[in-house]
């Protein structure tokens, strides 16, 4: 039986001070007994000699000092895994809110995970397909990749997050394929939306949801992606499954970061934020991958809403270092109307040459991306000449590719939320697009895929 502590000497907002505890650990849980014994979870945040300062998951009204009873129960905060996870739905610290029965876990794991041997670790190649052609053909996703979107407040990246977790599947193993969706303080009509969304399509057969809404604890909030990446362990790792995780929103995560270290009274960094907040999301972003020797992986989706649409923001920023590329929505463009409003120029997939070719998607992928991203970027350049000088001053291969820009722009990256488009027919329009150009224009692709595509 742990041992009971009457000594809570403060409490502080979210924070805790207890004295005179013995043989207690960093990271360990503790558990609140109130006069009316109720209970309350805690964690060990910092240990000076005796004393011990712990962090609340829940609100702190009501914990009278004199009344109240602490014990620590010997282990760090653990997720209680087993098959029967996939279909339902969690809240940030695990416990099932759909109305089904509680989880009988097979294990149970400590959510900060292990920790992957570099030298374990297999390169990610093989090809996801979204259904989504401007990431599939021009920023491709593989296997075992981080993957984040940078969002802006009031874009659609919640459509567009929900669209990649119904359609995303790996080619050849359909059945192996599962998705971990972890919300984080988001409003309770986005969580609606999202467990409606899977709901309709059967998509939540497969899926795994973490959901902390916007009025949760922000203590919570720093557990909820640590909760969903140990489910994605499981999954990976365990029960050989490709696991996409998708966390959404990052920033949210980010700031209760900066709301627990301003509570710790800790030095900020930029912006406020704690100094360690890249070792932290390191920490996230880096249980992603495969392993030698298993079969499984996990591929991560963050999505972020950059603060004032500035990439240069430290979330944002830090994120971008530690992934591999970024998908990038343009505000611009969803003024335009164009869904889901992706900017494939400033996106990019460090990845994408793995995952494309022969016997992965087609002989001539690597080919018509190259020569879409050049086109697309000269009839950008094309219309804003039109703008500034007008039609006149173009000359008539300027204009094709000033048309080519705009078809471009309303066929290939604008298909709506609800097409799922297979690699081969986002090719196949990648072709048609590029047969508005002359075939002499066409200097980045090999002629034999000319002779066998241009114009069909």
């Amino acid at each position: 039986m742990p041992k009971e502590y009457r000594t809570i000497k403060e409490v502080a907002g979210p924070l805790m001070l207890v004295h005179g505890v013995e043989n207690v650990t960093y990271n360990e849980l503790g558990e609140i007994e109130l006069a009316s014994g109720e209970r309350r979870r805690c964690k060990v945040l910092e240990i000076d000699g005796s004393n011990a300062l712990v962090q609340l998951f829940e609100s702190s009204t009501g914990i009278n000092l004199a009344s109240s009873k602490v014990r620590f129960l010997g282990r760090s905060m653990e997720l209680g895994v087993s098959d029967d996870m996939l279909s339902r739905v969690f809240d940030g610290l695990g416990r099932p809110i759909d109305d089904g029965p509680e989880i009988l876990p097979e294990k149970r794991l400590d959510i900060n995970g292990l920790p992957m041997n570099p030298a374990a670790r297999n390169y990610p190649q093989e090809f996801i397909q979204t259904g989504v052609s401007a990431i599939d053909g021009l920023n491709t996703l593989v296997r075992g990749q981080k993957l984040p979107i940078f969002s802006a407040s009031g874009l659609p990246h919640a459509e567009l997050a929900a669209q990649i977790a119904r359609q995303a599947k790996v080619r050849g193993n359909d059945s192996n394929f599962a998705v971990v969706f972890a919300a984080i303080g988001i409003t309770f009509e986005e969580a609606n939306f999202f467990k409606e969304s899977f709901r309709e399509t059967g998509a939540i057969d497969r899926t795994v949801m973490f959901v902390n809404l916007a009025n949760d604890p922000a203590v919570e909030r720093i557990a909820t992606p640590r909760m969903a990446l140990t489910a994605a362990e499981y999954l990976a790792f365990e029960k050989g499954m490709h696991v996409l995780v998708i966390l959404t929103d990052i920033t949210n995560y980010a700031d209760s970061l900066r709301e627990v270290s301003a509570a710790r009274k800790e030095v900020p960094g930029r912006r406020g934020y704690p100094g360690y907040m890249y070792t932290d999301l390191a920490s996230l972003y880096e249980r992603a991958g495969r392993q030698k020797g298993k079969d499984g992986s996990i591929t991560l989706i963050p999505i972020l809403t950059m603060p004032e649409d500035d990439k240069t923001h430290p979330i944002p920023d830090l994120t971008g270092y530690i992934t591999e590329g970024q998908i990038i929505l343009s505000r611009e463009l969803f003024r335009q109307g164009v869904t889901p409003p992706i900017d494939v120029l400033p996106s990019l997939s460090r990845l994408k040459d793995k995952g494309i070719g022969e016997g992965k998607t087609r002989a001539d992928h690597a080919n018509t991306m190259n020569q879409l991203f050049a086109a697309y970027a000269r009839g950008k350049e094309a219309k804003e000449l039109m703008v500034v000088l007008g039609e006149a001053a173009l000359t008539d291969i300027d204009k094709l590719y000033a048309k080519f820009a705009e078809e471009f722009e309303a066929r290939y990256v604008s298909q709506g939320y609800y097409a799922n488009r297979d690699i081969e027919e986002t090719l196949t329009l990648g072709w048609e697009l590029l047969s508005i150009l002359p075939r002499a224009e066409l200097k980045r692709i090999k002629d034999e895929y000319l002779d066998e595509y241009y114009g069909k």
